[in-house]
């Protein structure tokens, strides 16, 4: 089996004995993956990042930390010392272990972020998701109604007295249950939040007496849960429904590929792994590889490549390399990984929301004193005109707690993910959206992205001219029977203008080269130049004119005449319009292609892209997005789909592949894909990112707004509880609401 194939709960089941110490499961994590030089967890924020040297097997590497973490993840509060040579360092909740190395070596690491692993009760929980805003809205609207009828009960003298109070810490307890678990799981782990601030206001509330303001609290504090919890459904509902075209059923041939096994591949099934053809003759589609759209043949003694597609004859091929996992899987990996990948802003806030809790504390707490001790207010007992120093406590304590502020980025982030997803668009988590919204250089690749990676047919020419009709008549016949690329372009192009079908008789293939046969009496041709270099028209064939240079030739040879078709890799017809609403958005648009330049060029000019940049390696690529970032000063957004494109890719500030023809290897680099291959798709993702941000900036202005305002009103003037609860929660559904905008927006 090969490596990158273990099952990770077996592997996990293999160093199970090393429970005891998590250290030490970690240290033989990084013993045994030396291109890994640090783990850093965060299992609070379910966050996971490798610092990396050099190349490393990203599928292997993937699989065997998800197999530890799923070894250690309950052990990881525990204290426990670093094993002899790596070091141990604790910031917060986020824990690292380094290995041994040298000084330098952390200099040169690079950090890559994965999703934390999903555990069983992970799984169980995201099943059920659908149901968490409803049970939540159930709560929310029970504590709403029982305080109704508990206010009127006091207002209206109804039932004894003891009915109201009644009414009322049934409310609390149905308002307030969600917060509670949520709480008492956070105070075992030594930690407070926003949940424990909300419970502590209104318990103190009802312990004045104030049980009308205290249910207001919890009522609109379970409401905004609710809402969030149903944005989030909503994302991942979205999300899912871009999975239900994904095949449910497959033939099995062989349950595992190893080295030097002999496969057979039909025409157009796709090379699972790389070989070399042992039998048989055909073209393959390359275009993912090589970024050229032109096929090339294929017999006996060449290579192949996985990802490829064979598109002619059936071939016998023997494997040289093992496969990797299918694009499919891959993709559907990033989609369960997209939201558990946070933007930066969201992860300040995570981390001020923590801080600011005990700021809000330690601040009504102050306050209370210097209303009793400073000011003399009484401390206990006041009344609707004087409000008492703990009244007035608690109502600072509700202006100034961060709910709106720490909901305000994560859900118009989550409102943004789905709406892309709806639309074919995967965020890889919001530090893609995020950053998408800074870019202002789009990089292109050419061959399947700006182009189809179809050939098409632009023209007949014969020799002498006028014969045209003949040439197209011959080869639409010499090619009827051939699935080549360019046999089919041909085919559908002279069916398509209505050419009259002639019939070939010996039909005959010639290896590399075309076919041949016999119209009535007369030998008839088609093939590549070479072919007509070779035999008795090899001095003529060597004054015939050349192709311009984006255009692939096909020449035909009949009775008295000789023809060429012209064809090229067809331009999206989606493509100008895109690069000219990217342009007006003020993004330079930018080509870099391997194709050779004057094929580059005359698509840059026809598509009107700001600059065209032609006949690169994958190396070269690297190089131009480096300089086009001109020393941090641009942030350059790559689009590609070739496993040529993923250096470039992955040096870029914004990595953007090509969903459904995207290589692995791009895929593994992409933040952003697109997955029904639309290049719309990209104008889309970026215009979504500058929305949400706007959005987001929107919310942090009201939620910090409002905490200020309410703040300095309770500090210096007299603000009732009912007010401030209004306020403080008013904010929170109006973040969400305003988020939710994202959601249902039109457009795409």
């Amino acid at each position: 089996m090969p490596a990158h194939g273990l099952d990770a709960r077996a592997w996990a089941a293999n160093h199970a004995d090393m429970n005891a110490n998590w250290t030490e499961t970690l240290a033989e994590f990084l013993r045994n993956e030396p291109g890994v030089g640090a783990v850093r967890l965060d299992a609070g924020a379910r966050r996971v990042q490798l610092a990396t040297l050099g190349q490393v097997d990203v599928e292997r590497l993937r699989v065997r930390l998800d197999a530890t973490l799923a070894t250690i993840a309950a052990e990881l509060e525990s204290d426990a010392a670093a094993p002899t040579g790596f070091t141990l360092t604790r910031e917060g909740g986020v824990v690292q272990l380094s290995g041994p190395g040298c000084e330098t070596a952390p200099k040169l690491w690079r950090w890559k972020e994965y999703a934390w692993p999903a555990s069983e009760r992970d799984e169980l929980e995201d099943a059920h998701k659908e149901d968490d805003w409803r049970e939540l809205a159930t709560f929310a609207s029970t504590c709403g109604g029982l305080g109704l009828a508990g206010w009127a009960c006091t207002a209206f003298g109804l039932g004894p007295a003891w009915l109201a109070t009644a009414l009322f810490a049934a409310a609390l307890v149905a308002g307030g249950w969600d917060a509670a678990i949520d709480s008492w799981a956070n105070l075992r782990r030594g930690r407070l939040d926003i949940h424990f601030l909300m419970l502590a206001v209104a318990v103190g509330a009802a312990a004045i007496g104030a049980w009308s303001e205290a249910v207001l609290l919890l009522f609109l504090f379970s409401a905004s849960g609710a809402m969030e919890a149903f944005a989030n459904e909503r994302t991942h509902r979205e999300v899912d429904a871009l999975l239900k075209t994904a095949p449910k059923q497959a033939t099995l041939v062989v349950e595992e590929v190893g080295v030097g096994d002999l496969v057979r591949v039909r025409p157009g099934e796709a090379f699972c792994a790389d070989g070399v053809v042992e039998a048989g003759e055909s073209g393959a589609d390359e275009s993912a590889l090589s970024g050229e759209a032109a096929p090339v043949d294929k017999a006996k003694g060449d290579p192949v490549y996985s990802g490829t597609i064979n598109l002619g004859g059936t071939l016998d091929w023997r494997v040289a390399r093992l496969p990797s996992e299918s694009t499919l899987q891959k993709i559907i990996r990033l989609i369960h990984g997209a939201q558990k990948m946070r933007a930066p802003s969201q992860r300040f806030t995570d981390k001020f929301g923590t801080f600011y809790t005990y700021v809000v504390l330690g601040v009504s707490a102050a306050m209370f004193l210097v209303w009793w001790r400073g000011l003399g207010i009484e401390p206990w007992h006041g009344t609707p005109e004087a409000p008492s120093a703990f009244y007035r406590a608690m109502t600072l304590l509700v202006v100034m707690s961060p709910c709106a502020l720490v909901l305000s980025i994560p859900s118009a982030i989550l409102a943004a993910i789905a709406w892309g997803a709806r639309r074919g668009v995967l965020f890889r988590g919001g530090a893609a959206l995020e950053k998408l919204a800074g870019v202002n250089v789009i990089a292109l690749d050419k061959t399947g992205t700006l182009t189809t990676g179809e050939m098409v047919v632009e023209a007949y020419e014969s020799f002498p001219p006028g014969r045209e009709n003949e040439v197209m008549e011959l080869a639409l016949a010499l090619e009827a029977r051939s699935e080549h690329p360019l046999a089919r372009a041909i085919v559908r192009d002279a069916r398509a203008r209505g050419v009259a079908e002639r019939v070939i008789e010996g039909f005959e293939s010639l290896t590399g080269q075309g076919v041949r046969g016999r119209l009535g009496d007369a030998p008839v041709m088609l093939g590549r130049r070479e072919l007509l270099q070779k035999g008795p028209l090899k001095g003529w064939a060597e004054g015939l004119p050349n192709a311009a240079a984006e255009f692939s030739e096909v020449w035909v040879v009949g009775p008295g005449y000789l023809g060429r078709v012209l064809l090229k890799d067809a331009i999206r017809r989606e493509s100008a319009p895109v690069l000219e609403k990217l342009r007006r958005a003020g993004l330079r648009t930018v080509m870099l292609t391997g194709d050779r330049r004057a094929t580059a060029e005359a698509v840059g000019a026809e598509l009107g892209l700001d600059e065209v940049r032609a006949g690169l390696s994958p190396a070269q690529k690297v190089e131009s997005v480096t300089a086009l970032k001109a020393g941090g000063r641009r942030r350059v957004a790559m689009v590609g789909d070739g496993v040529n494109d993923a250096p470039s890719l992955a040096a870029a500030n914004v990595a953007i592949a090509m969903g459904a023809r995207g290589s692995d290897a791009a895929l593994e680099q992409a933040e952003i894909v697109l997955m029904n291959d639309r290049i719309e798709g990209v104008f889309t993702a970026f215009d979504l990112s500058r929305r949400a941000r706007a959005v987001i900036r929107q919310n942090l202005i009201i939620a910090l707004g409002v905490v200020a305002c309410m703040a300095l009103a309770t500090i210096f003037g007299r603000v009732p509880l009912a007010l401030g609860v209004t306020a403080h929660e008013g904010s929170t559904v109006l973040v969400c609401l305003n988020s939710l905008r994202l959601l249902f927006a039109k457009g795409g």
